[in-house]
Parts: structure tokens; C-alpha cells; sequence
């Protein structure tokens, strides 16, 4: 039984506890000196959270004038993406583009122009399980947008720097992307390894090098039938230089699309190689030598 004492005890409000809380110290912080109590007053307001809430509404206005729809899942992917490359970025040297407006156009969206072109692979093809290899991706571009976008794409991301692999390791495990693989490898010595060389349905690079360079770096890798996807600005003068190196890796222009980059005013321009013919044994040359002697 509950004695006199008990019966008489006035219940706690919620005015007693918010008066309790607003009579406490806000935080207490422990150091060698001791335990000191920092006032109300004296809290300093936290630095804001950079959670690439920026990218989204980027994203949704531009992608529409490429025909890329993407889940709110995928967007939030890509939120993510952009908030560890810029985190990354202060300590390593991944992209000289670091704010949300940038990254979304100068890299999400200009990566994503190409899913229209697998899609169309896809149809010619008849599967759903094409096979990617995006040649010096650096930060992941335009390998990771791809995959992020069409999840059902095998990826294969090689680089020559293996910090940047373990960056890109980081955002698929934090994304719980599959079917991406990472291999550190100049493009002249993966182009050798039969493990790579003409395996892959659709190979890409972009920003790496001239098209004559970029073309004997990418067309080992692509196997007879596939498509050589090659990234670039204005490469009118490109292509004229690039033609004889395409048809003595085995390839041919199939077509050439420039287009200006949705919300902004720079051109881009898409070259579509074929692969009709295995591409001769003795492409690539050794490490250095494409970019010092390009084929003509």
C-alpha cells in the first residue's frame, strides 16, 4: 500500500521538464584541464552537414533534355556521390569542379548523354547485361553515372592511380553498387592483358587524350562488333586526324553527334567507332608511346 507521502506527490509536467532542461548547461566538455561547463550562450552553431542535397534540382531540370529519367534512389545516389568526391577532394586532387552545380552538370549529366547510345546497343543486341570499360575513369567519370543510372551494366573502371580506385571503391560501397570492377592499369598494358583485351561490348573514355591517342587506348579493348564511345568538345580537326588510326585499329566511324550540354554553353561531341576487324597484335605499343608518336 502506498503510504501518505506517495499520494500527496505532485505528477511532473512537461513545463517542470523544459524548465529543468533551459536551467542546464548545454554541454559539457572533457579535457585534460578538467571538466568545463560551456553556457547556453557560449555554444557555437554546428558547421552545415554537405549532404549534395545540391545536385537534385539539377538533375531533375536538365535530365529530361536527354531522355535519362532516374528514381529518386538514384538521385539520392548521386547526392551521395557528389558529397564524398568533394570530401575526398580536400585531400586528393579528384576534380577541379567541387561545387553541386558543377558536379551535376560538368560531370553527372555530361557522363549520362551517353546512356542514350547503350540504350540503342542494347536494342542491336538484344541484352540487357552489356559489359562497360571506361579507360582512365580519374574520379569515376562517365563509368559511375552510367552504372548509378543502369544499374544492369558490368563496369569495369581502370585507372593508373590506384588512390583514385580506392576512392571509387569507397562510393560503391557506400551505394551497394554490384558488378563493378576496378583494375589498376595504364590503358596501354590492360589493352595487352587478354583478361581485357576485346572483351568488353562498350568501351569509353573521356577528356583522356587527342582522338587518335584515345582511339589506340580504347579500340583493343573492344571486342569485334562492339562500340568504341570516345567523349569530346569540339573534334572536327580530331576526326579528320583520327581516321586512319580508327580503320588500323579495326574500327569505323559509325557516326558523330555534337550537341550542347543541357544548361550551359559548352558543345560536346559523341563519335560513335564500330569494331569490324580484331585489332592487330602489336596495338597498344608500350607505355608512353601513343601519346608521343599518335598513329597517322
Amino acid at each position: 500500500m502506498l503510504n501518505d507521502n506517495h499520494r500527496k506527490r505532485k505528477p511532473i509536467t512537461k513545463a517542470d521538464i523544459k524548465r529543468l532542461r533551459d536551467s542546464l548547461p548545454k554541454r559539457v566538455d572533457i579535457s585534460s584541464e578538467g571538466t568545463k561547463v560551456i553556457q547556453k550562450d557560449e555554444v557555437k552553431p554546428s558547421e552545415p552537414v554537405d549532404n549534395g542535397e545540391g545536385v537534385a534540382p539539377v538533375l531533375e531540370e536538365h535530365l529530361p533534355e536527354i531522355c535519362v529519367p532516374l528514381s529518386a534512389e538514384e538521385i539520392r545516389s548521386f547526392q551521395v556521390y557528389a558529397s564524398m568526391l568533394r570530401e575526398k577532394n580536400k585531400v586528393m586532387n579528384l576534380t577541379a569542379v567541387d561545387d553541386d552545380n558543377g558536379i551535376a552538370m560538368k560531370h553527372f549529366i555530361d557522363s549520362l548523354t551517353l546512356c542514350p547510345y547503350i540504350r540503342e546497343e542494347e536494342e542491336k543486341t538484344g541484352n540487357k547485361n552489356l559489359t562497360l570499360a571506361d579507360i582512365g575513369t580519374g574520379a569515376g567519370f562517365p563509368g559511375m553515372p552510367l552504372k548509378i543510372s543502369m544499374p544492369e551494366l558490368k563496369v569495369t573502371l581502370m585507372d593508373s592511380l590506384q588512390k583514385r580506385l580506392g576512392f571509387l571503391k569507397e562510393v560503391c560501397d557506400a551505394l551497394s553498387l554490384e558488378g563493378v570492377e576496378m583494375v589498376h592499369a595504364r590503358a596501354e598494358d590492360g589493352g595487352k592483358d587478354k583478361k581485357y583485351r576485346e572483351r568488353f561490348d562498350i568501351v569509353t573514355a573521356r577528356a583522356v587524350a587527342a582522338l587518335p591517342v584515345l582511339a589506340e587506348y580504347c579500340l583493343p579493348f573492344v571486342k569485334v562488333g562492339g562500340v568504341f564511345l570516345a567523349m569530346k568538345g569540339h573534334a572536327e580537326e580530331e576526326i579528320k586526324d583520327a581516321n586512319k588510326a580508327i580503320a588500323l585499329l579495326g574500327g569505323t566511324i559509325e557516326k558523330t553527334d555534337t550537341f550542347r550540354l543541357p544548361g550551359t554553353d559548352m558543345d560536346r561531341t559523341i563519335i560513335v567507332v564500330r569494331k569490324i576487324r580484331p585489332t592487330p597484335a602489336r596495338f597498344p605499343r608500350k607505355a608512353g608511346m601513343p601519346a608521343k608518336e599518335p598513329l597517322s
